[in-house]
């Protein structure tokens, strides 16, 4: 049986652009990253050149801890598309993460029959290719 690690990946990649290099260069490490604006210091994801909330330039990059709680999720179950068919059924979680924040990303490691609203969760790193690592979450584990 083929290891399922060496299977392409065949969902759609991100394209990088210079502003959000960095924050998939931190997911490369296995580290999550936001922005908080050096001016309002209001926070903001997906990362921007410029504050979205008062427009000034280059917003600081913030380590986030990866923890949050699960605000509203969606169950696939079924899915023309190559690369999401043979994952279904997949969650779709909206996260907020602890730095006040919410993320859109698949929620792995539990059935749709454990999901709850408000539970809590932890990112997780899922390489795609050797340049693209993409973040997931999981139910916490206990620190």
């Amino acid at each position: 049986m083929p290891d399922p690690d060496s299977r392409p990946y065949l969902k759609p990649l991100p394209y990088l652009e210079a502003e959000d290099r960095p924050y998939f260069e931190a997911l490369q490490r296995h580290e999550l990253y936001f922005q908080r604006c050096r001016e309002c210091g209001r926070s903001q994801f997906h990362p921007r050149a410029l504050c979205c909330h008062c427009l000034a330039p280059h917003p600081q990059w913030c380590k986030s801890a990866g923890r949050g709680r699960l605000y509203s999720f969606s169950v696939t179950h079924h899915s023309p598309l190559p690369g999401f068919r043979e994952s279904t059924p997949y969650i779709i979680a909206y996260v907020e993460i602890e730095d006040g924040l919410r993320l859109l990303a698949n929620l792995v490691d539990c059935t749709p029959a454990e999901v709850k609203i408000g539970m809590e969760v932890e990112a997780v790193f899922a390489p795609a290719t050797a340049e693209i690592t993409l973040v997931n979450f999981r139910p916490a584990r206990p620190a």
